[in-house]
């Protein structure tokens, strides 16, 4: 499908039972269709890796969860973690779960050039709720 990214970044590695890296946006809030249909988001670069993570979103909910992957390397808070097909279904069924903010859309060209399409703020919260 290919049809956008959604760009996190590792904000904590915790350790219960594996490695656990919590990554700043939310499946519940930003990849609601991967919770609707029981699936994994698709991680780039993960397979064969020795390093074993839960990726978790940053939400109060037990179930944030994007998938379990294995990386070629130990990640670490700071770094990106790139997740496919985030547009497809994922535009259209985002939600403001607990308030936290929406990710903003961003073009990047061909030629290597970012365009920022839109960033959502608190006003644009308060009025999702009429």
């Amino acid at each position: 499908m290919h049809s956008a990214e959604l760009v996190t970044t590792v904000l904590d590695i915790v350790q219960n039972e594996i490695d656990i890296a919590i990554v700043d946006e939310s499946s519940e809030a930003h990849m609601l269709d991967l919770l609707i249909c029981r699936q994994n988001a698709k991680i780039e670069g993960t397979g064969q890796g020795r390093h074993l993570y839960m990726i978790a979103g940053r939400s109060c909910l037990a179930g944030d969860i994007f998938g379990t992957y294995r990386f070629k390397k130990r990640l670490k808070v700071g770094d990106t973690v790139k997740m496919a097909d985030a547009a497809g279904y994922t535009m259209v069924k985002k939600n403001w779960f607990n308030g936290l903010p929406m990710p903003s859309i961003v073009v990047r060209r061909l030629n290597g050039s970012v365009n920022v399409v839109r960033r959502f703020d608190y006003k644009d919260y308060v009025t999702s709720f009429s």
